[in-house]
């Protein structure tokens, strides 16, 4: 059990697992996730196909192969600074023990001085404290104990941040809702709602975009409750994403949506403002449906081309629309208000009220946290391991008054020894 515990804690074992999923990362690299199994035969081949499936590399991020390599990473990492815990304290308190420093080596040091106190603070050292060792006169001091603890902390760290990536992955929820202002949609099934109050698209002077802004309200709504429920809200932009409720709202896309209306005979029906590729199924005729496929704020079609728009501003607008009966094509064409209503049997249909509607993404990570801290604690285990290094002196006096100053430091000898040697010089580091 002891060797078995060993390896699983050993730099060689984290190693392999390291450059296995880094191995694992590259290969999911080249497949485009998440499609289906009749896309990828019609990719990479029947074969090749149920090979991806079958080895999970279409959602590899996810499959049980990777999520047993990041345990077993997990937990490498867990027995590393377990087992090293209690060395590392009983090396941080030899650090402070005059006593520990006078049996062990040292990397620099120098005989007959008179006072040692200028050299102890030419070393940058805390005043250093007497004690008398084996009957002889000592002055001890030491400093940056803590950076012995940067790679512990920065294993800790990187563990931390790991388990918070990977439980988000298994765990975070991503939804899509999308509309114009005044609409109010469903989160899901979280039990949330969203109302988008505003959208707004921003241009510059030459008509290209500067900026998508969407004002936005979460609610959850109380059941068999008529009080008014409590609501959060905030702006959306892009690259600045609002959070509400534990909910993470990005500014996704956007597109164009515009009021149906449609008259039976000259007698209003019923109307409905859709997006781009919705429709609405006329109310007295089943099966029959109006689309709006898309719409083009400034009109052009192109010949041998196709439509464009030829900017942003509503200079000539056009809607392209299809009909269909029982998922049957009947018709589509182009319309714009010029035209007249569209006649279909005994109903009009006409468009109207083009505006921009928002999609917006909305996650859910409850280890995002996590994640979070152990980012920083990473740093923190950084900041320790290359800023912070330990070194002490020690002073011993002889029977003729003289003292021998002793010094070392357990990581960067090379360097203290050049610092110790400076300070013998007179030199202030």
């Amino acid at each position: 059990m002891k060797k078995l515990l060993k390896f699983l804690s050993s730099m060689g074992f984290a190693i392999t697992l390291l450059m296995v999923l880094a191995a694992a990362c590259v290969v999911a690299s080249f497949v485009t996730q998440g499609q289906s199994a009749a896309w990828y035969a019609q990719i990479y081949g029947e074969g090749t196909a149920k090979l991806i499936v079958g080895l999970g590399l279409d959602d590899a991020f996810h499959s049980w192969w990777f999520l047993t390599l990041t345990a077993f990473l997990c937990g490498n990492l867990l027995l590393c600074n377990l087992t090293r815990l209690k060395p590392l304290i009983a090396r941080s308190k030899r650090e402070a023990d005059p006593s520990a420093a006078l049996s062990g080596p040292a990397d620099a040091a120098c005989e007959n001085l008179a006072d040692p106190l200028p050299l102890f603070e030419r070393l940058r050292l805390p005043k250093p404290k007497v004690c008398e060792i084996e009957g002889k006169k000592v002055l001890f001091s030491g400093r940056n104990r803590l950076g012995l603890w940067g790679p512990w902390v920065c294993h800790l760290g990187i563990l931390l941040l790991i388990l918070g990536f990977t439980l988000g992955q298994i765990t975070h929820r991503e939804y899509t809702v999308y509309g114009v202002p005044g609409d109010t949609k469903p989160i899901g099934d979280t039990g949330y709602y969203l109302t988008i109050d505003d959208f707004e698209v921003q241009l510059r002077e030459d008509d290209t975009v500067a900026q998508y802004v969407a004002d936005v309200t979460i609610f959850r709504a109380p059941q068999g409750s008529t009080t008014v429920p409590d609501s959060m809200s905030d702006t959306v932009s892009v690259n600045h994403p609002a959070r509400l409720y534990g909910f993470k709202v990005y500014q996704n896309s956007t597109g164009y949506a515009a009021r149906i209306t449609v008259d039976e005979e000259g007698t209003p029906l019923q109307t409905a403002v859709v997006c781009a590729g919705e429709g609405v199924e006329i109310a007295d005729a089943p099966g029959l449906r109006v689309y709006l496929n898309a719409f083009y704020p400034d009109f052009y079609l192109q010949p041998g081309v196709g439509p464009m728009t030829l900017s942003g501003r509503m200079n000539n607008p056009a809607y392209l629309y299809s009909i269909t009966y029982r998922d049957s094509m009947v018709g589509m064409n182009y319309w714009q208000e010029a035209d007249g209503p569209i006649t279909v049997n005994d109903y009009s249909i006409t468009f109207s009220e083009p505006q921009s509607y928002t999609l917006l993404q909305v996650k859910t990570d409850r280890f995002q946290g996590l994640a979070l801290l152990g980012g920083l604690v990473t740093l923190l285990g950084l900041i320790l391991a290359f800023y912070l290094l330990p070194a002490k002196a020690w002073a011993v006096a002889d029977e003729a008054g003289t003292w021998t100053v002793y010094g070392q430091s357990r990581k960067g000898g090379a360097l203290f020894r050049e610092a110790f040697e400076r300070a013998v010089k007179g030199e202030k580091l």
